[in-house]
């Protein structure tokens, strides 16, 4: 390549345009013409006549298009085989506690996207567990078999810690201590692992060991946080949290009912006279909206309410809201 025809391998220069289209329309070009554009046949574009090799003819067009954007087709195939290369030899290296090595610009969030990469980042992390981890569970991903089968492989990976030593604390949301799934999940798991429940919970969490914490709000997309100041942020969310929960496992504590009222219909005043709607209060509670009404309804009973304005009212006057749950 000379210097005034110097261009990229797969470039097609003016020059070589030119002469390319003349040999379209004239069925061949001599092979001297070629000395000014040599990229033509670097691409491919021309070849020689077999019945006079002094000239050359043009490959049609469609054709050669074809074959050059297989080709580019093929490198970026070969570039992605390499990126899933370089991902699985760095993936368990990644585990291993960086604290002797160098600051550097590695990303300490990471986004996990669909099912399956979520539970494989959360089994990862599990087999490194040496001391603790803590979890936030607003409900219950699934239901039938398919929660049996997700339920079954999480207690294989909880019990393992366990026997290791370790410890797993969980908070759930109140409507979810009597379900067939939580509550089989404790009669199966054997060790050191707590569970507390309060009305309204953030949303889904698995902190490992304070230092890595995939947060995962609806099953499908996930946020693995290794940033150091976050996760003893979210650490010590969870701590506060813990302390104002009411015990579940291995001591279950019954809230109490004072002057009729229940803790269920407290949390419901709680959020009625900040002025929410019966869907938005079914919703933080994590109960239907049935239910949640049933629930109002017997308040305003109790407080002898005859109009949802009225019933803010008297939610303020009785002091419920101000005693000690």
């Amino acid at each position: 390549m000379t210097e005034a025809h110097a261009h990229g391998a797969e470039e097609l220069c003016d020059a070589g345009l030119d002469l390319y289209a003349h040999a379209l329309r004239a069925g061949r070009v001599r092979i001297e013409a070629v000395e000014a554009a040599p990229c033509l046949i670097d691409l491919g574009l021309l070849h020689p006549d077999a019945s006079d090799l002094r000239w050359l003819q043009p490959v049609a067009p469609a054709f050669a298009l074809h074959r050059l954007l297989r080709t580019v087709e093929d490198r970026i195939a070969d570039e992605r085989r390499l990126e899933e290369q370089l991902a699985a030899v760095f993936q368990p290296l990644m585990r291993i506690d960086g604290r002797h090595t160098a600051a550097a610009d590695t990303p300490t969030i990471s986004v996990l996207s669909g099912t399956q990469q979520i539970n494989r980042a959360i089994t990862q992390v599990m087999a490194d567990v040496t001391h603790e981890v803590l979890c936030v569970q607003p409900n219950t991903h699934y239901s039938g078999r398919r929660g049996e089968v997700a339920q079954a492989v999480s207690i294989t990976r909880d019990q393992d810690l366990l026997d290791r030593g370790g410890r797993i604390r969980t908070l759930y949301q109140h409507t979810q201590r009597h379900l067939p799934l939580v509550l089989a999940r404790y009669e199966q798991l054997r060790g050191d692992a707590e569970a507390r429940t309060l009305d309204e919970i953030p949303d889904r969490m698995i902190m490992v060991d304070r230092a890595v914490g995939p947060a995962d709000p609806d099953g499908t997309v996930a946020l693995e946080i290794r940033q150091p100041a976050i996760v003893t942020y979210l650490a010590t969310t969870f701590d506060r949290l813990w302390r104002l929960a009411t015990r579940m496992y291995p001591e279950a504590v019954q809230r109490p009912t004072l002057n009729g009222i229940t803790p269920r219909q407290r949390a419901i005043a709680s959020l009625l006279i900040e002025g929410h709607t019966d869907a938005v209060i079914a919703e933080r509670l994590g109960m239907n909206i049935r239910t949640a009404r049933v629930h109002i309804a017997k308040l305003a009973a109790t407080l002898g309410s005859d109009s949802r304005a009225q019933l803010g009212y008297l939610i303020g006057q009785s002091g419920i809201l101000d005693r000690e749950q």
